[in-house]
């Protein structure tokens, strides 16, 4: 670590923190004002101790942060965000206008943020994740701005420019700006002190001093609070705008329009109408590449315990989400603190300014991607002869436009100017239902109609407001007391326990509230049209613009559907959800009878949902093929929390446990001799099948046998609809579909046996022995080290790189595997949604991710991420966990991969939250560099 550099006046005094060692624990000094005696001799003291102990080495670590308006120059004690009129609600704001935060760090660099007030415990969130995940929050706001183009150049096939002006037609920073004064002040509080506190770090270290992935770099500045929740507006849309922001917004132009932008200003010598044309083009195809709206690449498994079904006649909660390793939708953990006013522990998505998957004292839950609807499309019927007007009810309606630029970076001081044309209907932005249906439906004026949307998450108002309630929730009444008021989870649903045995879920997403008549003809024409079902069962609900019959009900929710008539369910044994429908929540009380914008009824069920019930209903089984697997409830089949966990480390998956015994007994009957390949040609299996004779039916880093299991299950699920003889029975939804085919059986052209020669064939490939342990083929290796850009091109930094260690990763692929605890691979080149290259794998076709270089094994890149087991007990809450790829981005920081090798040993940790054990477990040594 490098030394900070000298004070430089007392006016940025009031940016300063001190680390001070008395008696062996922390003590903090907290200072405001003129001062130079004081800071020259904390000063001298410092800059001892950092020479003589080697950096922070041997101190208890706490930071004490001062802001004040001197950093952004609209937050002093005059800024309109104190309160109404001349009142200060000092829960919320200081009452002098300044802001001071304690933050101390704990095991795996957690740190635990102590404040007076909402803003200043925001503060503090701001300077630690900055500290910690600086690059990639300057990156989201670049996003967020549509600056991407600017600094980083057009991007792979031109998607820096798609993405920016995709993002100006859909409102993400002017949409900010317009909404920001109608913010609570109770979010305005949260959103002010985060920016301050991220601008803090950013004014206080030297861009020579930043992550690889940063430095020196001019995108990397101070933010305004509306930059901030410009961010916000673009994870809201997760699940909705933003699968249109690839392309099908550029592309959406009236036969008149133009596609390609119009070159306004260049000094480069490309020809600007090829320019243009090449990204129209780019365009087209990003757009075409969507084929589910549903699927936002996110899954998580989430159990609500009650007081029948846990140790302590308290609630219990598993929490499991499966999220990206890389890139804004990396969660990092927090405490937050007003004494008197919040105080939780959880973790949320890198830059929210409180955290999102929390418990408190007396309550937690834990977040699942629903399969609800979180927007519909319009077609919209033109006027005769004018492509710019739709007719509503008999009525002319304009189709209005605005224009827009983006800069584009092109190697030279001046950049590129490019120039659209966008277009809006009273829904939203017009969109190419053409590109989006790839060819499904018509072009913009053919047939006389054209295509729109509305967006359920275009606004983000109530996004921090939902989580602070909820943080603040006493108890179930409270905490539903959230959604009777509109609160809104966007794209998740709620899974909730309680130190009063309560065990609640709630599909809490923004959902369209469609009137009866108009999901009446939905319904009507999902059975009448099978192109119509087709398009809704790919996520898209259109529904007709020329009739105000399906517009949405505005109601008390703004067109949302209202708390009363969202899928819930309270029992006092369990609740579960692992990205299935609502509907089988506990199959001992199905939920019907919701709006199917919510999702299907009477579906099948994946093969997480159906493990997880399977352990809920048999917490003393471990399986009918994994003996040495722990019992899901441990010895007295009650759940504590270190069981929860232990659920999730288990490492079981639904397939080992139906097909796995199947499979062995057909090895045994085939012996040696061959099988026949379904491409032709045959191969012998009997070397594979005595692997998968002796392995454990887990996915332990030492179980041997799991990779050879995976790449048969991985292609027999291609055979699934016609081998299977037991249908999907909705009254027994966990046991069915099952039961392979006897045809065949145990012979050459037995299906089962045919679909692991193919995968041996695979393993074969790339020279993976059938004899190794899965923690040998199987681990996790952060890359990165370059600067956004095109990976190792003239707009690029350099080309990324592996960073540290690789781990051995247990888990295996929710999907393919069927495994509870879900992880896998990701082959795109770049960082999740952002702009910075990455190592990854080129991989082969169904064996869920085998890279295709020799003996590179399975590179995983997403899946569990913040998890924890939490119980209620007497003394508080208690809970064990971890954060799996850690806490930090930055390379150079103790906390880069320090949870990745607990993770990867199942040495998970306590969730510190009592100020007892916070003040027994602060670290030894300081986490990073101090600049000021």
């Amino acid at each position: 670590m490098k030394a900070p550099p000298p004070f430089k006046s007392s006016s940025e005094f009031l940016f300063r923190y001190f680390l001070v060692e008395l008696g062996g624990s922390a003590s903090f000094i907290s200072v405001a004002g003129n001062g130079e005696s004081v800071v020259n001799k904390y000063k001298d003291d410092t800059m001892k101790n950092w020479t003589k102990r080697g950096g922070w080495g041997g101190r208890s670590l706490a930071l004490v942060l001062i802001g004040s308006g001197f950093l952004t120059g609209c937050f002093d004690g005059d800024s309109s965000s104190g309160g109404s009129g001349n009142t200060v609600d000092t829960n919320l704001f200081p009452a002098d206008g300044q802001l001071e935060a304690t933050i101390r760090r704990t095991t795996g660099g957690v740190p635990h943020i102590t404040a007076d007030n909402l803003k200043s415990a925001a503060f503090g969130h701001g300077y630690a994740q900055a500290q910690d995940n600086v690059c990639v929050l300057a990156e989201a706001i670049v996003k967020a701005r549509s600056e991407r183009a600017k600094y980083f150049g057009p991007g792979p096939d031109d998607i820096n420019i798609i993405n920016d002006f995709s993002y100006k037609a859909q409102k993400i920073l002017s949409g900010a700006e317009a909404e920001f004064s109608s913010l609570s002040d109770e979010s305005k509080a949260l959103i002010e002190g985060f920016a301050e506190g991220y601008n803090k770090f950013v004014a206080e270290t030297d861009p020579a001093d930043l992550p690889t992935e940063c430095r020196d770099q001019p995108w990397v500045k101070p933010i305004t609070p509306v930059d901030l929740f410009a961010h916000y507006r673009v994870v809201g849309q997760y699940a909705s705008g933003a699968l249109f922001a690839t392309g099908a917004v550029f592309l959406a132009v009236p036969p008149e329009g133009a596609v390609a932008p119009q070159v306004v200003a260049q000094t480069s010598s490309d020809d600007s109408g090829q320019l243009a044309r090449r990204i129209a083009a780019n365009a087209r195809v990003s757009a075409e590449q969507a084929d589910n709206f549903q699927d936002m690449g996110l899954a998580s498994n989430a159990w609500g315990i009650g007081k029948e079904l846990s140790e302590s006649g308290k609630g219990a909660l598993l929490a499991n989400p499966h999220f990206p390793y890389t890139g804004h939708r990396r969660l990092y953990q927090v405490q937050m603190t007003v004494p008197g006013y919040l105080n939780t522990m959880g973790a949320g998505l890198l830059g929210t300014a409180i955290p999102l998957i929390n418990f408190n004292e007396n309550l937690g839950w834990s977040h699942t991607v629903t399969t609800s609807r979180r927007f519909t499309l319009y077609e919209l019927t033109l006027k005769s002869g004018d492509n710019l007007t739709y007719i509503k009810d008999g009525e002319e309606r304009p189709i209005t436009s605005e224009t827009f630029q983006v800069e584009v970076f092109n190697g030279s001081p001046t950049p590129t100017v490019l120039e659209r044309k966008f277009y809006y209907s009273e829904y939203g932005p017009m969109l190419s239902a053409n590109a989006v249906t790839q060819g499904g439906l018509p072009t913009w004026g053919a047939d006389g109609t054209a295509y729109t949307y509305r967006d359920a998450n275009a606004g983000t108002t109530k996004l921090l407001d939902t989580w602070l309630q909820m943080s603040r929730a006493k108890n179930l009444e409270e905490f539903q007391q959230v959604f009777r008021d509109c609160g809104t989870t966007f794209w998740t649903n709620s899974t909730y326990a309680d130190d009063e045995g309560n065990a609640f879920y709630i599909d809490s997403s923004s959902v369209p509230n469609l009137s009866d008549a108009a999901l009446a003809v939905v319904q009507f024409k999902r059975q009448a049209s099978e192109a119509y079902n087709q398009l809704f069962n790919a996520g898209l609900t259109l529904l007709d613009g020329d009739t105000s019959r399906d517009d949405w009900v505005e109601g008390e929710c703004d067109g949302l559907v209202p708390y009363d008539d969202k899928p819930k369910l309270l029992r006092a044994d369990w609740v579960q959800n692992s990205n299935d429908s609502y509907w089988s929540t506990n199959p001992a009380q199905f939920l019907t009878g919701y709006s199917p914008l919510f999702g299907p009824e009477e579906s099948e069920l994946g093969p997480r949902t159906r493990l997880g019930i399977t352990m809920l209903q048999n917490p003393l089984s471990a399986g009918p093929v994994s003996p040495t697997a722990p019992l899901p409830a441990g010895q007295d089949g009650k759940f504590g929390a270190e069981d929860l966990v232990n659920v999730i480390y288990n490492n079981r998956a639904w397939y080992t446990d139906e097909f796995l015994a199947e499979l062995r007994t057909r090895c045994t009957a085939i012996g040696a001799t061959a099988v026949n390949l379904p491409s032709g040609g045959s191969r012998t299996v009997d070397e594979a099948c005595g692997v998968l004779q002796s392995w454990d039916g887990l996915y332990n880093v030492d179980s041997v046998g799991a990779h050879v299991f995976r790449v048969f299950i991985a292609n027999y699920r291609d055979s699934f609809a016609s081998d299977l003889t037991v249908a999907f029975d909705p009254t027994e939804p966990v046991n069915t579909p099952s039961t392979p085919s006897s045809t065949g059986e145990g012979g050459p052209d037995d299906v089962m046996l045919q679909a692991l020669a193919v995968g041996l064939e695979t393993l074969d490939s790339v020279n993976i022995a059938y004899d190794v342990a899965l923690g040998s083929v199987q681990y996790y290796q952060p890359s990165g080290g370059a600067l956004p850009g095109l990976p190792g091109g003239s707009l690029s930094g350099g080309t990324p790189s592996d960073l540290g260690n690789s781990f051995p990763w247990h888990g295996g692929d929710g999907s393919v595997d069927g495994a509870f605890n879900a992880i896998g691979v990701v082959t795109d080149n770049f960082a999740q949604d952002t702009r910075f290259p990455r190592v990854a794998p080129s991989t082969i076709e169904n064996t869920a991710g085998l890279s295709d270089a020799p003996g590179e094994g399975w590179k995983m890149a997403r899946g569990t991420s913040w998890h924890f087991g939490l119980e209620f007990t007497d003394n508080g809450p208690e809970a064990f966990g971890l954060i799996s790829y850690s806490q930090s981005t930055d390379s150079a920081s103790p906390f880069f991969n320090d949870q990745s090798l607990r993770y990867s040993e199942k040495n998970y940790r306590p969730i510190l939250f009592k100020e007892a054990d916070i003040e027994a477990n602060l670290l030894p040594q300081g986490t990073v560099s101090l600049t000021n």
